[in-house]
């Protein structure tokens, strides 16, 4: 089956439909069976398939049996598209998938998608890298019933004093409190985002020493982001940070030079004025 259509993930984006990509669209569009996490997809993103595609809802069913479906759908010659929510590279256990594809010999291919994190940062106006202030992020989850490795316990991460965002921890508020206080005081503000982009989203300020009492008391559950740092505590207070060098006048690179502010409507060639020095 040398020219059968490969497999595709796509990215569903965060919940709001604008949010899928073009060409996570365009999968969607042409799929004739699509597998989706139902728990976690908005179901309105669904509207842009084909109404004779075949839908299939992943959330009760274990790997076996999402494969099963996947594969059985693509040796009828189905177009496939196994939908994820957010980016498919974040937490959307793609890697045991794909393994079951090579294994077997079947293409596929991954469209990426808008992971809340960047969806929940653009809803807030929040910079997660804010010059001489923190230039990382750092997206990781609590241990629950699935550990995290060796190196990589949130109090340990926390240290580092960068951004952070914490997914599928609302139910370990306390242990999630309790990291972030350490590393970045308890009266340090969190940021809890509820449904990132969808209706029903919501944005609740906190601190990190009542962190598992806000979860507890808004009813926060597992669609729940929590943000952190630096950056976090910049916006909160409404402070300044640093210029960047990116659009300082005095500051020169490949694309201007120092004290000559580009000539308006000049063009530049391929590359913006932006990106000629990423410094």
């Amino acid at each position: 089956m040398l020219d059968a259509y490969p497999i595709l993930f796509v990215g569903a984006g965060p919940g709001d439909p604008d949010l899928i990509t073009v060409a996570g669209r365009k999968a969607l569009a042409a799929a004739d069976l699509v597998v989706y996490a139902g728990s976690l997809v908005n179901p309105e993103i669904l509207s842009w398939r084909r109404p004779e595609a075949r839908l299939v809802d992943s959330a009760p069913l274990a790997l076996e049996d999402i494969m099963a479906e996947i594969i059985n759908g693509w040796e009828a010659g189905l177009k496939v598209v196994r939908l994820h929510t957010g980016d498919p590279a974040l937490y959307g256990a793609i890697h045991e998938q794909i393994a079951v594809l090579k294994n077997r010999g079947i293409p596929f291919q991954v469209i990426p998608g808008v992971t809340a994190a960047l969806a929940g940062a653009a809803s807030l106006g929040l910079e997660y890298t804010l010059p001489e202030i923190t230039q990382t992020l750092i997206i990781t989850r609590a241990a629950g019933r699935t550990p995290v490795p060796d190196g990589e316990d949130l109090a340990l991460l926390a240290k580092s004093r960068a951004s952070l965002v914490i997914y599928l921890s609302a139910a370990q508020g306390e242990k999630v409190g309790r990291a972030l206080s350490e590393a970045y005081g308890p009266d340090a503000p969190v940021v809890l985002l509820y449904k990132v982009s969808w209706p029903e989203a919501r944005t609740v300020w906190t601190s990190c020493a009542r962190l598992a009492e806000t979860l507890a008391d808004e009813k926060l559950d597992r669609h729940t982001l929590m943000l952190a740092g630096p950056a976090v505590a910049a916006l909160r207070a409404g402070r300044d940070a640093p210029k960047s060098k990116l659009y300082d006048a005095s500051f020169a690179h490949g694309r201007r030079e120092a004290g000559k502010p580009a000539e308006k409507g000049k063009a530049t060639g391929n590359k913006t004025a932006e990106a000629a020095d990423e410094a």
